[in-house]
This record gives structure tokens, C-alpha cells and sequence, in this order.
């Protein structure tokens, strides 16, 4: 049963012939001459069907099928690891410091220092080893995938694909992936081809065809193996997709060149075939995609960059103060340390001797070095890597990012880059299965001069409904101005004529229910997949009453016949479903089906079309030759079927970009055409994809010449075959008479046009870079409102050097230079503040465009645009930009992508966001987050980017307070006694400070901190902003915090010194010995620090006032329980609170004196700043304090509208532009009716006089 399961039934449609240009190969290929293969770079042998013969030689003992997307292995994790985190300055210097503290010049305890390191350090690298683990284990499931692998002796088994060797012979099924780069034998079709998506690698849905060589068309069974065999010399692994060099030598002696046309690469997927037999050319990393892909990053976000430099800063201050100090004792050393006599000056110690102060400065130096530490906040790295490990982990738990179809949550794969989210000015997005979900819905068309279709696109009613809102709730705007009540607003649109010139102004004035209505009708497109046409003139057979009934006849059969679609009929339902190349094809096909033209068959010289309209009124089938195909390319924009209809006419149907269609119009061809150019720019204004159709009638003798010619190109063997072919084809595709145009929308992912919108608000740049063709590529630039009408665009491109001759490289290059200096020019003398430009350019132009004498020309270019799209680009191409805009703007970058070929440009940026849809996880796998679909990348930034940003920025500025408030008071004492190095607080304070009671309330700040919710960070995204210019971690800021904590830390000494130095605390006189007023001190910072904290929070939860209370509240039970210890436990600190401080009223007035004194300042300034200078979210803090977004929300409404960024892409950029337009067709408008109400006027004066 399995051996006949394996001999498959094979396809008798011979696919190849439906193609002209992609696939369709002359008769004498086989027979051209092989390529040379010597040389550098020419040097990898394959042996087919001989796997064992690689093993047995060291030259042929290539790398295995495994591949690795982590960042350590089992040996490198230690030492690369702990690299890593002594390479931050802080963890060094506390290394050097525990290493010190072993030795007896350390004033502290040895395991004051150390303890606190190991902690620190190997909690980090634990959260390291948690997260390669997880790498690990995603690629753990891919090396697990199985393959069908030849055994021997024509048997087939199963193998895992990391077990795969060079020269297997595997096969694979329909819907899997390639498990290697394969050199494909056969393939379940008669003659050799297969249908292969290519997501996963250059971004494109769109099926490409490949087909095997003639020699091998044979091998189409199990038993075929048993004695096959071959040698192919080929290139050796490179990461070009779209070439191949090699051939295949037979046991006959007979050599066959390949190219690309007989590769199957590595994670593109095998469709509409049922199976195919293929043999491992390259394996793991030395395929095609693999190459492509770089290293796994260790990434830093700007801010921790920007905090190493702030180590350094309060390292150079540890340096002085240490520096200070050690001086001092040295001075006091050489001059007054005579006079000291209980220091027995007569018999002086090393470190005291007068007569060597040098000595006493250096060993001195050391010890100030380990006292002033505490001015470095060893705990901030530790408690950073929590406060992350926690934000990362609300974000996954994030239900708003959670895709209940798929299951799918979102995920932060590592939480170093939490708050770069919130500084992101450049996002660069892969476009297929990252903003399209690649389906098209026909909506209108244009036939004979008339314009069908009642539905309004997505742009249209946006307009519609944002112009509403303006004449209801902007009593001042422009358009109030006008004569025109809201009272006469109906019956003012009524005067508008039904003909589609007029239907935008109609839609201004659409209600909310047309709308509620609207989007009832359109979910789902009335139940029809690819059809939301709706127009009773064309739909149920009422087009046979139209004026031009046989024009529009004419338009149908050119939908139905000119495609290279097959159908597939579901066997259960009877129902046609169709698999082209593109999905405008299908939508034409369901559009052509709806209006009763069915393409129900193809064979292999006919489709046939089931047409409803028929004077029987039951539907007839209807079998058109077809004798040639044009296909579709993007240089040529057009594709042709030459066809011969049941009465012997020979026709030839042509559809394709409306400017090349027009180019070809016979002077009899151009009566619509004036009408059909204006529908077309109203469908482009709506943000539909256009399409012109035409035809031409031809005589026998004319289609016979010419198919001669064609015939002889075709079989050419050459470079210039397919010139040829294009020059033969471009003589037949002229004198075309115009039938109509069609208009399809293409329907992105859920969200994506008003997240894109969003992010434009936010101030965000967005570059597309694809793989997909240019037209594809526009295209979507239009459905996203990246593009708009009237945006003008800039295409860079050499294709006109290259046909006019053969220049040089340097040549090429200086033209693309100039290029780039004139458009760069336009852009600048540019005066209209609404205009836009777009960049454009394709992979071939990028690869000049890069180079490094041009790049930063392109880069300024591309930065002064409001939109820019690379198409046609490859893995490479995309990580070469994503670098170019990190490194050339030094701003933060952000790279977003579903496919393999997206792991270049998400390691490469600053930081990667996955998809992780349904076309394998590789994306997923090198990125840092992944989120189901690309409409919660807004949340992702505007709202946990947001917040984690101002977290992170106020945690760290808060930890270089509270350690410069503490660390100098310790500098301060040590200069009143005398230079001594005698520490004021007790040595368990020391540990207590940044472990337990100055750790939590900050942990506190890091994850609960909200400046403003999260549905008013989506509603005003404009406070984004904030991030990118980085208002909360500038120097101004970061300076600003280090001079309060050292204004406080000069408070609290003093105070505290004036207070209980020279006088007696307590009402029997006892005076504060130095234990009693360390404590008390220590008592006053603890104060002094928390309560700053909880001023700078804006939002509180039950959880932060535990931990800020619970801290201070943590400190007095632990000096209670510490002191009632037995004194030799408790030493100095024996009953302290109990006995000594408690008692004594002036200790509690120290703490508030303490407490008012040390936040005054800050509570002006910030005073001051929301009186005088607020920021943005201080104003929305106090709208919703004072509740005034409920009580008045026609100005909620304005302040949500003021918030917006001045941005010229995405939805709202594209409604403006069309509101623009409403205005001055409604002024216009208004200008014929007062001229009409005029003469009306004067004529009936003129009867009553």
C-alpha cells in the first residue's frame, strides 16, 4: 500500500507552458554548454545518492544540517558570560574592591563586599542562561523536524533534519518546508516543475515555479534510486538567493548546467505540488538562508550605555574624594600627628609615622577607595535586572497583546531592552505576513466611462467621518465658514448629482449609522471572500441594461480569461476555489464568478468559463484557446492572453498598470479614456490598487507572422532570450481599445493601517523593506498609508544606464549619486508645508546606494522623506539598512519581521520584534519580543515602551541620589575626625542600605510607576515623544538628581552634627557618642530617601506604600531586634533604639526637621515646572485628577487632537490630504450654487419690477 501511496498518480497539465518568461525553458537546454566551474569559490562536490563518499574524504566532509540561533554554548557560557558582566564598569570596580577588602586595610567586613557581588553577578547570569535556554530549545524543535530520506535499495525513512548529510536524497511532501538547500530531481508533475512559496526568505506569498532538468524527469518513483547517482560541482555556501552556478555531472559522461530555476532553499515551503525529490546541495549554516543570517547579538540599551558613563562620573568622584581624603590624613600625618600623644608619637605605627607621610597617603588612598564605595550602587545592576525580569513579565501577561485566535501572547524573549521600546524613532518593517495578510477585495471598477461600485473604501470613510466631526464639534474651523448650517447640510448634498464625481462630497456628510450600516455590509464582504463589490447596475445579470452592455461583456471575459490561475474544485461542495501567483488574480476570478462569468477548467491549450448570461437564461459553457501568454513582469507591468473564442476570433486580452496601457491605445481605443483616467485617480485617492484592461481583435494572417517570430524567440538559446521575447511580445500589445479599469483593496492585517497611523501620531519614521516587486511594494505603501495621492515620489534607480550601454561600475554609481543629490536638492527647496515625499528603490540600486562613499548621502536622503520603501532587497540588503539607520543617525532603531529573511535586520537593530505567525518561528527565534500580529507592536511601544522608559530613567537617576545622600555623608565625617577612615555608621547599616531598606521602594518605582494610563498613552500618543528626545535621562536631568542628593547629603550631616555634637540629646544630659549619632543619621536618611521616592511616584498601588513604609517602618524593627542582642552580638548598637534614641523627643524632631528640609527643594522645582513649564503628562494628570475628561469632553476631545504629531504618512495624514480636498470641491461647489441663488434673485426682481 505505501509503495503505491508513493507512485503517485501525475499531473497531466503541463504548467510550464502557461509561462513566458519565468519558467518555459527551450527544447535544447539540456543541450547547452555547461558552465565552467574552477576557481576560487567553484570548489563544492556533491555526490548524489552517496552520502558515505562526503565521510570518507576530509575535503567533501561538510558541516552538518544542525543550526544554532543561540548566544553561548555550553563551553563559551562562563567565560564569555562573566566577560559580560565585568565588562560594566560598577561590577569591575567592586570586583577590584572585594578582592581589596581580603586584606587588613579594608574598613569593612570581607564579606560586606563579596556577598554582595556573587548576588549581583550571578543573578544575572542566571537571567542569561534562562534565556539561551529557551533559544536553545526552539532550536532544538526545529532540528527535530523530519524528512523522508532515501535509505537505499529504493526505501525511503524518516530522519530528523539536523541528521541530514550532503547528497541525501530526501522528499518532500506538499505544505513542508525544505530541510536543506535542495537540487531538485522530479517533482509530481508530468514535467518536472513545482510551485514554491518563498515567505520565509525574500517576504514574497506570490508561488514561484521551478523546474527539474529533462535528464531527470525520470526519477519519479521510490524505486527510481536504486541505482541512481551523479556528481554536481558547484559554488561553494554564499548568501545569494537569487543565483546559482553549477552543474551536474551524469554516469554517462554527460555535463548539464543549473541555475536557480533547479534550487529549493531551506525554509521555503512546497505548494500545489504533491511531491518532489530533491538532493542536498548545502546543509545548517552553509545554506542560503542561514548565510544570510548573522550572529546573535549581545544588545545594550542607550540607557544602560548612558548609565556606564555616570559609573564613570561617580567613579571619577570616588577618585577625588578619595583623593581628598587621603591627603588630608597625609598632611595630618606629617604636621599634627606629633601632638597627638595617646598615638605614642614616640614610638609611631607605619601608618602614623610623621617622618613618612608618602605612605600614609598611598595605604590610606586604598582604604578611602573601599570607604567612599558606597557612592557606587553595587545593587543597581541587580535590582535593574528585576525591575526588567518584572516588566518583561507584564508584558507577556499583557491580555491586550494576546491573539485569541492563534493562542499566541506576546513575549519579551529578553528583557535587557525593556525601555529602548520607549525611544524607538525609526521602525523597519518587512511587509508580507507582517502588514499584509495578502487578500484582495474587488470594490469598483470602471466600464465604458462609468464608474460601479457603492462601497466606500477605508480612506473614504475616514474622511467622511472626521469631516463630520469637524462640522458638528469645531465651531471655529474653516469650513463653518461656509453658508452651509447643519440644518441645510442634507438637503445641500441632495443638490449633488448621483454620479461618482460627486460621491465624496456625499460622503462628507455621512451619518454615523450610513456607517454602523457600512461596516455590517463590508465585515466579510456580504459573506464572499475577495468580493465586497456592491452595485445593482452590474450584479444579477443587470448589466445587460446598461447603455455599453458589450463593453462591459468584454471587461467580464477579459477577468475570466487573462490570468495563469488553475482551479481547484472542493469535491464535498462543488465550488471553485482558485491558486494563482497573485492575489489580485483570485479577487478578479471571485469578482468574474460573482458577475456570471465562472472560470471552472483549465487544460492545456483552454480555460473554460461558465457564463450565466445567455438568452436561455441557464448558464452555458464557453471554451477559449488559449494560443500564448504574455506574463506579468515587473519591468514589463502588463500581462496578455492571445485566445480564440468559440466563433474563430482571435483576441488578444491585456491588463496592467494603467500608464502602459495607455501608452498602447489605438486612436479608435481612446473614448473612455478621459473618463477612465478620472476614476482611476478617485480610486487611487481611496486607497485602492488599479488595474486598466483593454483588447484587441486580430486577423489570421497578423497572429500568424507574428507567433512565428514569437515562436523563434522562444526557443532562442542565449542571454538575450528573454529581450527577445519582450521586444516580439511588445509588437502584438498595441493598438489596444480601452474597456475600464478595475479597483481592488488589499487587506492588510487586522489593525495595521490605524496602528501605523498611531505610531505616525507617536512621531515614529516607518521604512518598508521587502523582497516582494516594486508594484507589490507601492501598493501596500498605498493600502498603509505610507503612500498617499499626490505624495511625491522619488525612485532611485539605474535602469536606464544599464540599457543604454554598458557602463562601468564607477559609472553606475556616480549616476545613482547624482540621483540621490538632485532628489535630495528637491526635497529641500521644497516650500509647500503639506508636501510629502516617498523614496523608493529596489535591491539592485541598493546594492550602489550602500556603498560607502554613498550611503550617507542615500541615508539623508531617506531621513528627509516622509516615507521610504526598499523592494526587491534581500536578507543581506535588510540588515545593511537597518545598520546604516542605527549607525548613521545614532538614533534608536527598531526592526519588525515574520521570516528568515527578517533574522538579518532584527539582529541587527537596536532592537528586533518577531512575528510569530504561521510561517515557521526563525523571526521569532533572533528577535528580542515577539507579538502575534503587527497591530500590537503600538501597544508594545506607546504604552510598555513608554512606561519602561520613564520607569528605568527615574529608578536610575533615584539610585545615584540616594547613594550620593548616603556615600558623602561617610566623606564628611571621615574629613571631621581627622582624615581617620573611621566609618560613622555600623557595619550591619552598611549591608542593610541597599540590600533591604532602599531596594524595595525602588523595585516599587521600576514596575508599578505610571505617569498616565495606558488607554491615555493610546489616546495620546504624542507623549511617545518623551522617549526619543529622552526628557528623563538627559545630562540636565542626571546632574540634576546627583545635585540633590548632594544638597542632601550636606543637610543631614549638619544637621544632625549641629544637633547632637556639642550638646546633651536627652533630659539627663547624656551627650550622643559617635554610635548614638551614626544612627540617628542613618535614621534620617532613611527617612529622607524614601519619602523622595514616594514624591516622585504619580502612581500609587497598596504595593508601593508597603514597600516605601514598610521599609522605614523594616528599619526601626530591625534596630529594636538588633539592639536587644546580646552586646556581643549587637556591640555598639546594644539597646540603641530602646534606650538611647527613643526616649529622646530631639531624635524624632531630627527625623522631620531632616525630612522637610531635604524635600523642600525638590517640591519647589517641581512646583514651579507644572505652574510655569508643565509637561505634557502633568497637564493630562491634573485633567483626570480633576475629573474634567468626564465633564467635558468636547475639550478632552481637543486636547486628544492638539497631542497629535505633525505627521505626513498613515490614515490620518491621508484624511487630512483628503479633507483638504472635500474643502475646495465644497467651495466650488458653493460657488456654482451662489451664482445659480443669484440669478434666481435677479430674475425674480426683474419679473416684479
Amino acid at each position: 500500500m505505501g509503495h503505491h501511496r508513493r507512485s503517485r498518480i501525475r499531473s497531466k497539465i503541463k504548467k510550464s507552458h502557461f509561462y513566458t518568461f519565468r519558467c518555459l525553458r527551450p527544447k535544447t537546454l539540456d543541450d547547452q554548454c555547461p558552465h565552467v566551474i574552477n576557481g576560487p569559490g567553484y570548489t563544492r562536490i556533491v555526490h548524489c545518492n552517496q552520502p558515505h563518499l562526503h565521510l570518507a574524504t576530509k575535503l567533501l566532509r561538510y558541516r552538518s544540517n544542525y543550526v544554532s540561533t543561540t548566544r553561548y554554548s555550553l563551553l563559551s557560557f562562563l567565560p564569555k558570560c562573566l566577560y559580560e558582566q565585568f565588562h560594566r564598569v560598577a561590577n569591575f570596580y567592586f570586583l577590584v574592591a572585594a578582592v581589596l577588602s581580603l586584606f587588613p586595610l579594608s574598613p569593612f567586613n570581607k564579606w560586606s563586599m563579596i556577598a554582595p557581588l556573587v548576588f549581583v553577578v550571578g543573578l544575572s547570569m542566571g537571567k542569561e542562561a534562562l534565556e539561551d535556554w529557551r533559544r536553545f530549545m526552539q532550536d532544538v524543535a526545529v532540528n527535530s523536524r523530519k524528512a523522508s530520506v532515501h535509505k537505499g535499495s529504493g526505501d525511503f525513512g524518516r530522519r530528523t533534519w539536523k541528521k541530514l548529510r550532503v547528497g541525501d536524497v530526501v522528499r518532500v511532501e506538499k505544505d513542508e518546508f525544505f530541510p536543506a538547500d535542495l537540487f531538485l530531481l522530479s517533482s509530481s508533475y508530468e514535467d518536472g516543475i513545482c510551485y514554491v512559496e518563498t515567505m520565509n526568505l525574500d517576504g514574497e506569498t506570490n508561488l514561484k515555479v521551478k523546474r527539474c532538468l529533462d535528464v531527470t524527469l525520470g526519477l519519479e518513483k521510490d524505486e527510481s534510486f536504486q541505482s541512481f547517482s551523479g556528481t554536481i560541482r558547484c559554488e561553494d555556501p554564499n548568501p545569494n538567493l537569487y543565483t546559482f552556478v553549477g552543474n551536474l555531472e551524469c554516469d554517462d559522461g554527460q555535463v548539464y548546467p543549473l541555475d536557480p530555476n533547479q534550487i529549493l532553499l531551506r525554509d521555503s515551503k512546497l505548494r500545489n505540488t504533491t511531491y518532489i525529490y530533491g538532493v542536498v546541495v548545502f546543509t545548517g549554516h552553509d545554506t542560503k538562508v542561514m548565510q544570510n543570517s548573522t550572529k546573535s547579538p549581545s544588545k545594550r540599551s542607550s540607557i544602560e550605555k548612558t548609565m556606564d558613563y555616570i559609573i564613570y562620573t561617580l567613579f571619577g568622584l570616588l577618585l577625588f574624594v578619595s583623593f581628598i581624603s587621603s591627603l588630608g590624613f597625609a598632611v595630618m600625618t606629617k604636621l599634627v600627628m606629633a601632638d597627638w600623644w595617646y598615638l605614642r608619637p614616640d614610638k609611631p605605627e607605619s601608618l602614623t609615622n610623621p617622618t613618612n607621610p608618602f605612605y600614609a597617603w598611598v595605604v590610606h588612598l586604598i582604604t578611602a577607595l573601599l570607604l567612599y564605595g558606597y557612592l557606587i550602587p553595587i545593587s543597581l545592576y541587580v535590582s535593574i535586572e528585576l525591575v526588567k525580569v518584572l516588566q518583561a513579565t507584564f508584558i507577556n501577561h499583557d491580555l491586550h497583546m494576546y491573539d485569541s485566535e492563534s493562542g499566541t501572547p506576546a513575549e519579551a524573549r529578553t528583557s535587557n531592552l525593556n525601555e529602548e521600546l520607549g525611544q524607538v524613532d525609526t521602525i523597519l518593517s518587512d511587509k508580507t505576513g507582517t502588514l499584509t495578510c495578502n487578500q484582495m477585495d474587488f470594490l469598483k471598477c470602471s466600464i465604458a466611462g462609468t464608474s460601479y461600485g457603492v462601497r466606500a473604501s477605508e480612506v473614504e470613510l475616514a474622511a467622511a467621518k472626521q469631516m463630520e466631526m469637524d462640522l458638528e464639534e469645531q465651531s471655529d474651523d474653516d469650513i463653518t465658514n461656509l453658508p452651509v448650517t447643519k440644518g441645510r447640510s442634507r438637503s445641500y448634498t441632495k443638490l449633488a448629482s448621483k454620479t461618482s464625481s460627486d460621491f465624496e462630497l456625499e460622503t462628507v456628510m455621512i451619518t454615523a449609522s450610513d456607517e454602523k450600516d457600512h461596516g455590517k455590509k463590508t465585515s466579510g464582504g456580504g459573506g464572499i471572500k475577495g468580493f465586497s463589490f456592491e452595485d445593482k447596475r452590474l450584479m444579477d445579470d443587470n448589466w445587460v441594461n446598461e447603455p455599453n452592455s458589450d463593453d462591459v461583456l468584454m471587461f467580464f471575459r477579459i477577468l475570466a480569461v487573462c490570468h495563469t490561475a488553475i482551479p481547484e474544485v472542493d469535491e464535498d461542495t462543488g465550488k471553485c476555489t482558485y491558486e494563482a501567483e497573485s492575489p489580485d488574480e483570485v479577487a478578479f476570478l471571485v469578482a468574474s464568478r460573482e458577475f456570471g462569468f465562472e472560470f471552472t477548467k483549465r487544460t492545456q491549450s483552454s480555460v473554460f468559463i461558465s457564463e450565466r448570461f445567455s438568452p436561455s437564461g441557464h448558464p452555458v459553457n464557453r471554451e477559449y484557446k488559449v494560443l500564448n501568454l504574455l506574463d506579468f513582469t515587473s519591468k514589463r507591468k502588463r500581462m496578455s492572453a492571445i485566445i480564440r473564442d468559440e466563433e474563430g476570433q482571435i483576441l488578444l486580452f491585456c491588463k496592467g498598470a494603467d500608464s502602459i496601457i495607455f501608452d498602447r491605445l489605438s486612436k479608435k481605443g481612446k473614448d473612455y479614456l478621459a473618463a477612465t483616467s478620472k476614476h482611476l485617480n478617485e480610486y487611487g485617492e481611496a486607497g485602492l490598487r488599479t488595474l486598466a484592461l483593454g483588447y484587441r481583435k486580430l486577423d489570421e494572417a497578423e497572429y500568424a507572422a507574428w507567433n512565428s517570430e514569437f515562436h523563434k524567440a522562444k526557443t532562442s538559446v542565449g542571454a538575450d532570450r528573454d529581450e527577445l521575447l519582450e521586444k516580439v511580445s511588445d509588437m502584438m500589445e498595441k493598438e489596444l481599445i480601452l474597456v475600464g479599469a478595475t479597483a481592488v483593496e488589499d487587506k492588510l492585517q487586522k489593525g495595521v493601517p490605524q496602528c501605523i497611523d498611531n505610531l505616525a501620531q507617536a512621531g515614529l519614521k516607518i521604512w518598508v523593506l521587502t523582497g516582494d516587486k516594486m508594484e507589490t511594494a507601492i501598493n501596500i505603501g498605498y493600502a498603509c498609508s505610507l503612500l498617499r495621492q499626490g505624495m511625491k515620489q522619488i525612485s532611485i534607480s539605474f535602469t536606464n544606464v544599464e540599457e543604454s550601454s554598458q557602463h562601468s561600475e564607477v559609472a553606475v554609481k556616480q549616476n545613482i549619486l547624482m540621483q540621490i543629490t538632485n532628489a535630495s536638492q528637491m526635497v529641500k527647496i521644497e516650500k509647500d508645508p503639506h508636501a510629502a515625499f516617498a523614496l523608493i528603490i529596489d535591491g539592485k540600486t541598493l546594492t550602489y546606494a550602500l556603498k560607502d562613499d554613498v550611503k550617507y548621502q542615500f541615508l539623508a536622503l531617506a531621513v528627509a522623506c516622509a516615507s521610504v520603501i526598499c523592494c526587491r532587497v534581500s536578507p543581506k540588503q535588510k540588515a545593511l539598512v537597518t545598520r546604516l539607520a542605527k549607525e548613521g543617525t545614532g538614533k534608536t532603531t527598531l526592526a519588525i519581521g515574520d521570516g528568515a529573511n527578517d533574522v538579518g535586520m532584527i539582529q541587527e537593530a537596536h532592537i528586533g520584534v518577531g512575528i510569530s505567525g504561521v510561517e515557521g518561528m526563525q523571526a521569532v527565534m533572533a528577535s528580542d519580543f515577539s507579538i502575534a500580529q503587527f497591530r500590537f507592536l503600538e501597544r508594545l511601544l506607546v504604552v510598555h515602551g513608554h512606561w519602561c522608559y520613564k520607569r528605568i530613567a527615574q529608578m536610575i537617576c533615584y539610585f545615584f541620589y540616594k547613594n550620593i545622600a548616603f556615600g558623602l555623608t561617610l566623606f564628611y565625617f571621615e574629613a571631621f575626625t581627622g582624615f581617620s577612615g573611621q566609618s560613622v555608621f555600623n557595619d550591619s547599616y552598611l549591608l542593610l542600605f541597599n540590600v533591604v531598606l532602599t531596594s524595595l521602594p525602588v523595585i516599587s518605582l521600576g514596575v508599578f510607576e505610571q505617569d498616565v494610563p495606558s488607554d491615555v498613552c493610546l489616546q495620546f500618543p504624542a507623549l511617545y515623544q518623551q522617549g526619543p528626545k529622552n526628557l528623563f535621562f538627559d545630562w540636565y536631568r542626571i546632574l540634576g538628581w546627583m545635585g540633590n542628593g548632594v544638597y542632601a547629603s550636606i543637610v543631614i550631616f549638619s544637621l544632625n552634627l549641629g544637633i547632637f555634637h556639642v550638646q546633651s540629646f536627652r533630659s539627663d544630659g547624656q551627650t550622643a557618642d559617635m554610635n548614638a549619632m551614626g544612627t540617628a543619621m542613618f535614621t534620617c536618611i532613611i527617612w529622607a530617601v524614601n519619602v523622595q521616592i514616594a514624591l516622585t511616584m504619580s502612581h500609587f498601588t497598596w504595593i508601593q506604600h508597603v514597600m516605601i513604609w514598610g521599609s522605614i517602618g523594616a528599619w526601626y524593627i530591625f534596630l529594636a531586634l538588633y539592639g536587644m542582642l546580646p552586646p556581643k552580638l549587637s556591640g555598639n548598637i546594644f539597646h540603641m533604639l530602646i534606650e538611647v534614641l527613643a526616649p529622646a523627643p530631639i531624635f524624632w524632631l531630627t527625623s522631620l526637621l531632616v525630612i522637610a528640609a531635604t524635600t523642600l527643594p525638590y517640591l519647589f522645582h517641581i512646583s514651579y515646572q507644572r505652574s510655569v513649564n508643565p509637561l505634557d503628562h502633568h497637564i493630562i494628570q491634573e485633567i483626570k485628577h480633576f475629573r474634567i475628561d468626564l465633564e467635558d469632553e468636547r475639550m478632552w476631545k481637543r486636547e486628544k487632537s492638539k497631542a497629535r504629531q505633525k505627521t505626513k504618512i498613515g490614515f490620518t495624514a491621508r484624511v487630512d490630504a483628503k479633507i483638504r480636498q472635500l474643502r475646495v470641491k465644497l467651495h466650488r461647489k458653493h460657488s456654482v450654487l451662489s451664482v445659480i441663488s443669484g440669478t434666481s434673485s435677479n430674475d425674480t426682481a426683474s419679473n416684479m419690477i
